[in-house]
């Protein structure tokens, strides 16, 4: 989808406040009832939920879950395998974003591992980062 330039696009359901788009992440005693107000902030917490999700985790989608839990364990993480799987999960289950990198770094002696995740807004073209860490 072309941008025009000078226009900016939003998502209908951003424009009324009272109404909260899902579920916000983590869930604990503030967000429970809090809910996320954006569509971005709801694509946000999906792409955590896949990220973190094991395949065969999910009841009646058993391809749903990149995993990403278990890479800590793992000695050499191929990062274009991880870019791979990754993208193939978003583009099948939250196809309102476009994968643009996947950063892994990981400390042997720490034993901690760092995920970063940059992906782009389809609708309006913005970019936005997550980044995981393990430990």
């Amino acid at each position: 989808m072309p941008l025009i330039q000078g226009v900016r696009r939003i998502n209908p359901l951003d424009s009324n406040k009272n109404v909260r788009i899902g579920v916000a992440f983590p869930l604990d005693e503030v967000n429970i009832f809090k809910g996320t107000q954006t569509v971005k902030e709801q694509v946000k917490s999906n792409l955590i939920n896949l990220l973190l999700t094991e395949a065969g985790e999910r009841v009646n989608e058993p391809n749903f879950g990149v995993g990403l839990k278990k890479l800590l364990f793992e000695q050499g993480i191929n990062t274009e395998e991880l870019n791979e799987r990754i993208n193939n999960q978003i583009v099948f289950y939250i196809p309102e974003i476009s994968l643009i990198d996947t950063s892994v770094k990981f400390e042997d002696d720490e034993h901690k591992l760092f995920i970063t995740i940059t992906y782009r807004f389809n609708l309006d073209g913005t970019n936005d980062a997550i980044q995981l860490n393990f430990n």
